[in-house]
């Protein structure tokens, strides 16, 4: 009778569920991290292609303020032409209808002074006439091509917004992508504290150090070596619970570009402080303990200053 009646139950739960839309759907899984390690390189190659076409955007968008530039150009001269025009054509004018007693003689058709005059102001009557005319439809020109490429202009300058904006976008995703791929450190407990933890294994250092030293390397494309474990009578290096990243040679100032990525590599440590169990991190005579970077005195040396290298310590 027992489990006819839990049977019954199980019907009725079931018809209660499909009555109000069905049993709730299960969580969508966690992408494995080769899916995601595929989406991010596909989103790579989109980023590649938008920087591309936003370079050539800015190259196009170059030539056409220059072709504007240029039309203006052009419209400045022909309306000096033009001014030249009307001026010549009220000084032929002027003589024509001045009057002037001593001018007048000439200028009768009775005489052959007079006509060879009188023709001669029609000629330049009608290239004066020609020449307004040749301004007249030369600013035009001018006119209509600087509005058009203004116009160019315009929605090229709103293109690149735009592919700009896409381009953004993209890799903001790419960098909400690449935190899912953080792991937790090892030693992590539900309290979000961390375990201690020895050093193990050829390279001496704690697995939360090793874990964090595999992070940084497939997030960032080092150029140059990294040192964990070294023989010293303080700190974390020789506890195996500290990596130094190095952005030059070792003693010198990093490019402009091993500078850009030693903020990179900081950033992201701090940012990923606690999912990794990162203690403080020393990069450019500065440190970070969680709650902002603060100076430091000055050691002596580029290397002892952490201008070369970035500096993280585990927990």
């Amino acid at each position: 009778m027992a489990a006819k009646s839990a049977t019954l139950t199980a019907v009725l739960c079931t018809a209660v569920a499909l009555a109000v839309g069905g049993s709730p759907a299960a969580a969508d899984p966690k992408p494995s991290e080769s899916k995601l390690r595929s989406e991010l390189t596909a989103l790579d190659k989109k980023v590649d292609k938008l920087l591309e076409s936003y370079n050539a955007k800015r190259v196009s968008l170059a030539k056409a303020q220059q072709d504007e530039k240029a039309a203006r150009d052009r419209l400045a001269r022909a309306e000096a032409q033009l001014a030249d025009a009307h001026k010549l054509i009220s000084q032929i004018a002027q003589l024509h209808y001045q009057g002037n007693p001593g001018v007048t003689p000439f200028l009768t058709p009775d005489s052959s002074a007079g006509a060879a005059v009188l023709n001669e102001i029609t000629e330049e009557q009608k290239a004066a006439i020609a020449g307004v005319k040749a301004g007249r439809d030369a600013k035009q020109q001018a006119a209509e091509e600087a509005t058009a490429l203004a116009a160019q202009i315009k929605t090229e300058t709103s293109e690149l917004a735009s592919q700009r904006k896409e381009a953004e976008k993209l890799i903001d995703e790419i960098k909400d992508k690449l935190e899912d791929l953080v792991p937790y450190g090892t030693g992590r407990r539900s309290d979000g504290s961390f375990a201690p933890e020895l050093p193990s294994g050829s390279d001496n250092i704690t697995p939360r150090t090793r874990l964090m030293r595999a992070e940084v390397q497939k997030n960032f494309n080092l150029q140059f070596s990294v040192g964990c474990y070294r023989v010293d009578n303080s700190g974390e290096h020789p506890l195996g619970r500290a990596c130094d990243f190095m952005m030059s040679s070792g003693g010198a100032m990093p490019s402009a570009a091993g500078n850009t990525l030693g903020d990179q590599v900081a950033a992201w440590a701090v940012k990923n402080m606690d999912k990794l169990g990162v203690k403080y991190v020393i990069w450019k005579q500065r440190i970070n303990q969680g709650s902002g970077w603060r100076a430091m005195s000055d050691r002596g040396s580029i290397t002892a200053n952490h201008y070369d290298h970035v500096h993280i310590s585990m927990l």
